[in-house]
C-alpha cells in the first residue's frame, strides 16, 4: 500500500474558510471514482500557528502504479488548477507501507 499526504498553506484573506471548505469538498468527491484509490481523507486547519498547513489530504493506494494514474486521472487534474489558484505553498510526502 502507498500513502500520499498533502499539506497546503492557503491565500490570506476573507474567502480562506470558503477556499479551505471549497477544496476539501472537490478532493473528497474523488472517493470511489479512481481505481486503485483506496482512501481519501481531507482535513481542515483550526489552530492559528504561523508553522501550520490550512488543507491536508491524506489518502491510501493500492500501490505506487495507482498512485501514479491517480495522478493523471482527468478526475484529479480537474481539481488540481482549483487548488492551485488557493494555494501559496504545498508540500507532500509518499511512502510505502508494508506488511
Amino acid at each position: 500500500m502507498v500513502k500520499h499526504i498533502v499539506m497546503w498553506r492557503l491565500r490570506e484573506g476573507a474567502s480562506k474558510t470558503t477556499d479551505a471548505e471549497l477544496i476539501k469538498s472537490l478532493l473528497e468527491s474523488l472517493a470511489g471514482k479512481i481505481p486503485g484509490l483506496l482512501k481519501i481523507e481531507v482535513g481542515v486547519n483550526f489552530i492559528e500557528d504561523a508553522n501550520a498547513s490550512d488543507v491536508v489530504l491524506y489518502s491510501e493506494f493500492v500501490d505506487r502504479a495507482a498512485l501514479e494514474a491517480y495522478q493523471s486521472h482527468p478526475l484529479h487534474l480537474a481539481v488540481v488548477p482549483e487548488v492551485k489558484a488557493r494555494a501559496i505553498e504545498r508540500r507532500s510526502a509518499d511512502f510505502v507501507v508494508l506488511g
